[in-house]
């Protein structure tokens, strides 16, 4: 066996080594139970605290995004199974990130010495980082996730990988070395929040340390390979003052959302894919206060909330035997019992939209939720029909009344056909009338042409509403003058 700098930091002479099939260290990818055996050319571990903590970051190499040639992938799998017969990951899994990373490097130098692979320090120096992020991270992911002006990875098996940038997708040149390559990845990214995905297990939503979102979709289902998609979250938070900046709201309009968060109105933000909806909530929840007691219930915790107050509830799948399933619908309920002051849920799609349209009802002023409609209109319908999803047999009229009692506005967020992302509507609930949910539009996007890239022109206007329905509210909590002022500023710049 090769010999190598032991874990006590000094040289070793040369000695047998524990090889790869001693099992995992636990708590690093959950028990056994829940990570199917990988090929041999997969790891199936990693060092404590360092894949399941990220706590070293991995970083992006000069060349991570430059393609190679099939010859370099081949020299890299002859070295990394000759690393994985040599290294010791007992022991590895006792040192820290930094420490790990120098270990694997140094056997990996001593690899390359002993077969003679001939490369440039460039080229060694690249096929060393691949390897440590193969070992310690995601693999060739790991270069992407460290850019932060991606905003979303997506790959389509291992030889197809595309990325957001500014709204517009792009291929990466970066591949996987084969499908197991790539699955156990994504065994590793789901692993870390206790789920699994396998052939009985084919669909799993997990969530990376950072937050970012994660949806994972594997053979049988996926016909050409295991499909990734994940949602990327930027490492400082944004506010409304970015959105300004980014031109996704006007300062008028960012003040009329301020004032919405602060009066406690009940928010839904609609929206497609990836129109920006969640990075919304988390900016209307930098208006609550901080003493207040804030529950969220989502799928995969995703929300950034700052405040200190704050229980987040997280719904799980069932186990191997279809067993201990908890939906949203569960956490809702559940959360009614914790005392709550606001609720939170972070995304509503089915019949938990009445628990949350009952807490907005009973007292719970200022809970918020997201859905997915294409305009404020769809959204109220889309509510209506989740209703009716969860067995309720109640009379049209008396859930359309339950909804104009909850939801006082809802803020739509749109994704533009140039890439953009752009608040196009404030708009709230009034009143009914007969059987008709009435509402009025605060604010809307004015979309006036393109420029000559092809990006396109607009302006954020007001509708003429000189005093909204929430008006009182907002002079309970104080905010009536700052509520005219922002009106008087939308309508001197219409």
């Amino acid at each position: 066996m090769f010999g190598k700098k032991g874990i006590n930091g000094r040289k070793d002479e040369p000695q047998e080594l524990v090889r790869t099939s001693a099992p995992a260290p636990e708590g690093v990818l959950g028990s056994a139970s829940n990570v199917p055996p990988l090929a041999p050319t997969a790891v199936t571990s990693a060092p404590a605290g360092i894949a399941s903590g990220r706590t070293a970051p991995v970083k992006p190499s000069r060349t991570a995004t430059n393609d190679h040639p099939d010859s370099y992938y081949d020299t890299k799998s002859q070295i990394f199974s000759a690393l994985i017969d040599t290294i010791d990951l007992s022991q590895l899994a006792q040192l820290d990130a930094e420490s790990a990373r120098e270990e694997i490097r140094d056997i990996v130098t001593d690899i390359i010495a002993i077969k003679n692979f001939v490369m440039s320090i460039a080229e060694q120096e690249q096929l060393l980082e691949d390897i440590c992020n193969d070992v310690l991270g995601f693999g060739p992911l790991e270069p992407l996730l460290a850019r932060d002006d991606i905003s979303d990875i997506m790959v389509n098996g291992p030889k197809r990988v595309y990325i957001e940038i500014s709204g517009k997708v792009e291929e990466a040149n970066i591949r996987f070395r084969d499908n197991q390559h790539l699955l156990s990845v994504c065994q590793r990214i789901v692993s870390q929040v206790g789920r699994r995905v396998d052939e009985s297990s084919p669909i799993c939503d997990a969530r990376l340390p950072d937050g970012s979102r994660v949806n994972v979709i594997v053979p049988p289902l996926a016909i050409d390979g295991a499909s990734l998609t994940i949602r990327k979250f930027k490492k400082d938070r944004l506010t409304l003052d970015q959105l300004v900046r980014f031109g996704s709201i006007s300062p008028e309009g960012a003040d009329l959302l301020r004032i919405i968060g602060r009066v406690r109105c009940n928010v839904v933000i609609s929206g497609g894919t990836g129109s920006g909806k969640t990075t919304l909530l988390n900016c209307l929840t930098n208006y609550i206060d901080r003493d207040e007691r804030i529950i969220t219930c989502e799928d995969a915790a995703e929300l950034q909330l700052q405040q200190p107050h704050v229980v987040r509830l997280e719904t799980r799948p069932p186990n191997l035997e279809g067993e201990g399933e908890i939906t949203m619908r569960d956490l809702v309920r559940n959360c009614l019992r914790m005392r709550p002051e606001r609720i939170i849920v972070g995304e509503v799609r089915g019949p938990e939209v009445f628990d949350l349209l009952q807490a907005m009802n009973t007292g719970h002023d200022g809970s918020m939720g997201t859905i997915h409609a294409n305009n404020p209109r769809e959204c109220l319908n889309r509510i209506e029909s989740m209703v009716a999803m969860g067995g309720f047999t109640l009379p049209q009229r008396t859930v359309r009344e339950i909804i104009n009692g909850s939801v006082d506005v809802i803020i739509q967020a749109s994704r533009l056909r140039d890439g953009s992302r752009r608040i196009t509507h404030i708009t709230e609930v009034v009143g009914m009338e007969g059987d008709v949910i009435i509402t009025q539009d605060l604010m809307v996007y004015d979309i006036r042409g393109e420029d000559s890239n092809g990006r396109l022109i607009g302006k954020h206007i007001s509708t003429g509403i000189a005093r909204p329905a929430f008006w009182e509210r907002a002079r309970y909590y104080g905010e009536d003058a700052r509520l005219a002022a922002a009106f008087e500023a939308m309508e001197r710049n219409a």
